[in-house]
This record gives C-alpha cells, structure tokens and sequence, in this order.
C-alpha cells in the first residue's frame, strides 16, 4: 500500500512540475527548432521599433501587442513566400485580421488578402458567411469551423504563403488549405485586384477591438 502511495504521489508530482514548466515557457523567443529551421524573431516583445504603418494604435504591454484602439500595423518588411506564426486572443466580439502580400495604404482585404481574425463564437457574428468567420481567407476561400478558443483565451495560429497555396492552420488544425490560382470566382463575388499578387506587406488590420498579440515569427521560403 505504501509503494503504491509514493509511486502515485511522485508521478502526480512529476506531471505537476512538468506543466508548471510547460506553462512558464518563454514569450518571444524562438524554440531551438525554429532557430535551426531558418524562423526570425519579428516581435521582441519590448517596442514596435521598426514595425510600419499604423504604429501609434498599438501598444507593447508585458511583452504583448495591443491593438488600442487600430488600425493596420505591418511588419518592417515585405514578403513573398513565407510561413508566419503568431499567439493571439480575442476580446468579446473582437475583430481584426492578418493582411498578407497587401499593399500598404490600401484595404488589405483586397489589395492583397486578409486571413480573419474573428471572435466565431460571438452573438453579432452568427449570421456571417462562411468566408468571413475566423481563419478564412476573406471573401475569397471559406474556412473550416470551430478550432479557435473562447474569447479571452489564448490560441495560436500559422499562415504559410507559397506561390498560389494558402494555408491557415489554427490550434494545430488545417482549417484553411487553398491554391488561389486556381480561383476564377472569389466566394463573395467582388474584385480582389491584390489577390494574385507575389509579395507584399503583412500586417495585424485592427478594427477598433482590443485584440492582443505575441510570439511573431517569421520564416522565408524563397
């Protein structure tokens, strides 16, 4: 019986230990895995030095970018191929986006393309269409449903950009996977002039909503 307690009780303790550990991992850092496959560090988790656009509506907070009150923040350089990953949380009905290959000054959206950054679970948003719920590529691709964490909670998120093939991938799960080129009618019908464009700005599209976030990295793939 007393084998069988401490067995139990140093498994208990081992698994405690390894969450604590799991759950203090470092903000703003890049994993010895990513350092080896080719990641930068964009966002160093102290200032918005060198980041462009609209650079006065977010703040650096405790090592986390707060979209107060918005507008389009870009990264310091334009992209062509790449992979981004990043963490961020929705407030409540909070709305922003992911601006890629876009031209700056311009809608995103349109000029270029915007990966949606939606709180899905809000009671405002029920009636949108299934190219505008979170992690779809706006107007253009339709997005599969129901991977991002209530509001208030953090989630992680990687768009990777090659050539014509788009994919979003939310909490570990593929929910976007799309070849634009392919693409002879956006799902909303409108013009995207940007939507073929090879390179561009890629930037967080702030729409007033304290929307939060952290660990921004980077990896070319040209």
């Amino acid at each position: 019986m007393k084998k069988t307690f401490w067995k139990s009780f140093f498994s208990a303790a081992l698994i405690l230990i390894g969450a604590i550990s799991f759950a203090q991992a470092e903000d703003n850092v890049l994993s010895d895995a990513e350092k080896a496959d080719g990641f930068e560090l964009i966002f160093n988790g102290k200032n918005l030095d060198g980041w462009r656009g609209d650079t006065k509506g977010y703040l650096v907070e405790d090592g986390i970018i707060v979209c107060k009150p918005g507008g389009n923040l870009y990264l310091p350089k334009d992209y062509k191929n790449f992979v981004i990953r990043f963490d961020f949380q929705v407030p409540p009905g909070g709305n922003n986006g992911l601006g890629i290959r876009a031209e700056m000054g311009k809608d995103a959206a349109y000029h270029g393309m915007e990966i949606q950054i939606l709180d899905d679970y809000a009671d405002c948003y029920k009636n949108l269409k299934p190219y505008q719920y979170h992690g779809s590529i706006y107007g253009v691709v339709p997005v599969k449903r129901g991977f991002t964490k209530p509001a208030g909670e953090w989630n992680t998120e990687e768009v990777m950009a090659d050539g014509g093939r788009i994919r979003v991938t939310i909490n570990g799960e593929v929910v976007t996977d799309a070849d634009i080129s392919e693409i002879k009618e956006t799902a909303d019908g409108r013009n995207h002039p940007g939507l073929h464009n090879e390179s561009g700005a890629i930037g967080f599209l702030g729409h007033g909503a304290k929307v939060m976030f952290k660990n921004v990295r980077v990896k070319e793939l040209d």
